[in-house]
């Protein structure tokens, strides 16, 4: 019989299988025998069609071994009365067996001694499981994890050391070669070389398939110890508060007893000891008693806080989540976490023809163009802006940080993550009235609070201020540019972000990069990034290149792509970054650099030694019918929950941009041209009076040069930054003031 002419593929799994020529008697010699090889044991049949009913003979590669005679021969013997002479059609084909026997073996030796121990697992030593059952399901999963990871880490070690063995006889054979002078046995050495050269090509194919394996099964069980991780992470984050609140209360019960006692040194030991007593005994000291019980927390736990956000607790608005006393009661309960909303009205499919708008539009700023909300999102500019603090857990990580380098890392992680929530959000958010603000109050749950205010109507403008009680401070003014291209759009954010540590005292500032909306005539809109961004820490001199690379049909880079390098002041490279703006980001140490070939512009390449990288920062997972809903994250879907407290300006008073979130979409376009012709006509206004005082005072040359609007931010005031040089707007105080107050006398009707 033929031999098949295409060769078996190598052995990607547990099971091989294939014609071997097995050795019978001295009459009949070789004869051909369909082998297989599945779960340590390797069976043979005359035929393939007997694998359904006649088995000729099996034997267990446990206890069995393996042995090599010449090019094409191996014999697989137990050491009793099985053993099978065998005979490969070539001496690749015979290798290939032999690697599958191999790794076959060594696993089936594995599950012998785990069978062996297995009594161990669930000994009468061991504590019992919960009633449930659950803790028994739980500690089977991970064990049964933990065999299979194990097995695919032996498996690795298996082709590890056959591909030493064949590369050794691969170097040899080599070697011989170059001994050799040009002779007739230089051809059969030629042979053998090349032989060798693709048996060592077959191994390391089964390694890699193996390690391909592992990685697979590595992967999904990560995600669900992540989850099981973070689970327990929020449980603990849960319980240190709670302790954080009991310390509190005991505090103030402790003090409220000691007053009791001063006050009436001959009062009954259990009055004096009652809660109630003793808070009435000092009426006037109670709200210093109870910062001060709060300023002295951090005795009682070991979480990092700040001070001062003790002191500006917001005990008036129900959805500032603290611990608060009542006169009459001070064991008050916690008050529970305000619970948000998860999701939102469904986009409507409302049809409209973007080119018979846009056409008009080319070149021209389209900030100054009205827009109907059917090419809009549900939140303002503000919010956006706002949504750059999704991933705020980079800062609190980075505030943590001793090495400055490594800061470094996790604050351009903070830079890229942004963008991750424009990967699909085509919708353009709107654009602020003057004087509109958005205030985020996130202390309880993430320990941040942040305001926005629109600054500037023309140019468009918003400044941005967030103090965290977890270590930093970050501030931007950003102003959009954006121009219509024709085929795609182009939006250019002009300003500088500041990031301020309280340890260290190290200050970062960055750009962003230019987003790129194409189709915009024709096909599916769809957005990119690209450009560079350098951040930079103004208190050491470290600095950190990324480059955003712009998507390319003929590039074979992944999409997406980001990469930078971390350096200290001298230009000495510490960090090496990469990963997706729209996935993840890793970063790794680098231990060695040297200079590698010429690039492509004639620039010669720098070659980086690192360690194995660490992923720094991961996208989150979209909510369930997130394309419905205009592809908002989790955070994204709760900026537009409406509030009580919130100033008369915020953007979630805003009506036509609550009427488009209700999917009344023809009511919001009426309300929106409403708004716009409103700050018309108050901008007309402030011009006229500005040039009112102007003909009044020709004189003052001070006054005859100043703008005809001379409209001046309410929570923000106009400065030069120290660090850039630059005209922007920083946060004055008075917001949350005014909030716990209720006082806004001083704010603008702009809705």
């Amino acid at each position: 019989m033929s031999e098949p002419k295409t060769p078996t593929p190598p052995p990607a799994g547990d099971t091989y299988k294939g014609w071997v020529f097995k050795w019978t008697n001295y009459i009949k010699g070789y004869q051909r025998r369909w082998f297989v090889l599945s779960n340590g044991l390797l069976s043979y049949y005359r035929t393939q069609a007997e694998m359904g009913h006649t088995c000729r003979g099996t034997i267990n590669l446990a206890t069995a071994t393996i042995t090599v005679d010449d090019a094409c021969n191996f014999v697989i013997s137990n050491g009793g009365a099985q053993t099978y002479h065998l005979k490969a059609s070539c001496e690749v084909e015979r290798q290939r067996w032999i690697t599958a026997l191999e790794l076959a073996k060594a696993k089936a030796a594995r599950m012998q001694a785990e069978s062996d121990d297995s009594g161990d697992d669930f000994s009468p030593s061991s504590p019992p499981a919960a009633p449930g059952q659950g803790g028994v399901s739980q500690n089977s999963e991970v064990q049964s994890a933990l065999r299979t990871l194990g097995s695919k880490v032996e498996d690795l070690s298996t082709c590890n050391d056959l591909i030493s063995k064949h590369g050794s006889a691969l170097q040899r054979s080599l070697s011989e070669l170059d001994s050799l002078r040009m002779t007739g046995e230089a051809g059969d050495k030629i042979r053998q070389v090349t032989e060798r050269a693709t048996l060592f090509r077959i191994t390391s194919n089964a390694m890699i398939n193996a390690c391909r394996d592992f990685l697979a099964l590595a992967q999904a069980h990560s995600k669900r110890w992540q989850k099981a991780l973070q689970a327990e992470r929020d449980q603990r984050v849960r319980l240190e508060e709670t302790l954080e609140q009991l310390a509190k209360q005991h505090n103030h019960l402790e003090r409220a007893f000691r007053g009791a006692a001063q006050a009436n040194a001959t009062a009954d030991n259990t009055s004096a000891a009652g809660p109630g007593k003793g808070e009435a005994s000092d009426d006037d000291d109670d709200d210093n008693e109870f910062f001060d019980a709060m300023e002295e927390a951090p005795e009682f736990i070991t979480v990092p806080a700040d001070p001062q956000f003790h002191k500006s607790v917001d005990i008036h608005s129900p959805y500032t989540l603290i611990y608060s006393m009542n006169q009459e009661s001070p064991s008050q309960e916690l008050v529970p976490l305000k619970k948000r909303r998860t999701c939102i009205s469904d986009k409507p499919n409302y049809s409209l023809n973007l080119w018979s708008i846009m056409k008009n539009c080319i070149g021209k700023e389209l900030s100054k163009i009205p827009m109907p909300v059917n090419f809009n999102e549900p939140i303002s500019m503000l919010q956006r802006l706002s949504e750059d603090l999704e991933y705020h857990e980079l800062l609190d990580k980075a505030s943590k940080c001793q090495s400055s380098l490594e800061q470094m890392c996790y604050v351009a992680a903070f830079s890229v993550s942004s963008y991750s929530t424009t990967v699909y959000r085509t919708g353009k958010p709107f654009n602020p009235l003057l004087g509109e603000t958005y205030e985020l109050d996130r202390r309880r749950e993430s320990g941040y609070r942040s305001l926005c205010e629109q600054v500037s109507h023309h140019p468009p403008a918003a400044a941005h201020h967030v103090i965290s009680n977890r270590g930093w401070t970050l501030r931007q003014e950003i102003t959009v540019a954006s121009k219509f291209r024709g085929k795609y759009l182009s939006i250019m954010p002009l300003g500088t972000i500041h990031a301020i540590f309280e340890k260290g005292n190290n200050h970062y500032t960055w750009k962003k990069v230019t987003t790129t909306v194409h189709n915009i005539i024709v096909g599916k809109l769809w957005i990119d990034q690209s450009g560079e961004i350098d951040v930079v820490n103004h208190t050491t001199g470290d600095h950190c290149h990324l480059k955003f690379a712009p998507y390319s049909y003929f590039s074979r880079d992944v999409a997406r792509k980001v990469t930078g390098v971390v350096m200290d002041k001298d230009g000495k490279a510490h960090y090496v970054l990469s990963g997706t703006w729209d996935e993840k980001m890793e970063f790794s140490r680098v231990m060695q650099s040297s200079r590698g070939e010429n690039g492509t512009e004639g620039k010669q390449k720098t070659v980086y030694q690192t360690l194995k990288a660490r992923e720094v920062w991961r996208r989150n997972p979209l909510p369930e019918g997130a394309e419905t809903m205009y592809y908002f994250t989790d955070l994204a879907l709760t900026l537009n929950e409406p509030e009580e407290g919130m100033a008369p300006t915020d953007s979630r008073r805003r009506p036509d941009q609550r009427l488009m979130e209700d999917g009344r979409w023809d009511e919001a376009n009426s309300e929106k041209q409403r708004l716009e012709e409103k700050q018309r006509s108050v901008r007309r206004e402030r011009e006229r009076e500005a040039a009112t005082v102007e003909e009044d005072s020709l004189t003052d040359l001070s006054l005859k040069s100043a703008p005809h609007d001379s409209y001046q931010a309410l929570w923000f005031e106009r400065c030069e930054d120290q660090i850039t040089g630059e005209q922007i707007h920083i946060y004055k105080g008075g917001y949350w003031e005014a909030k716990d107050c209720g006082s806004w006398e001083g704010c603008p009707d702009i809705f």
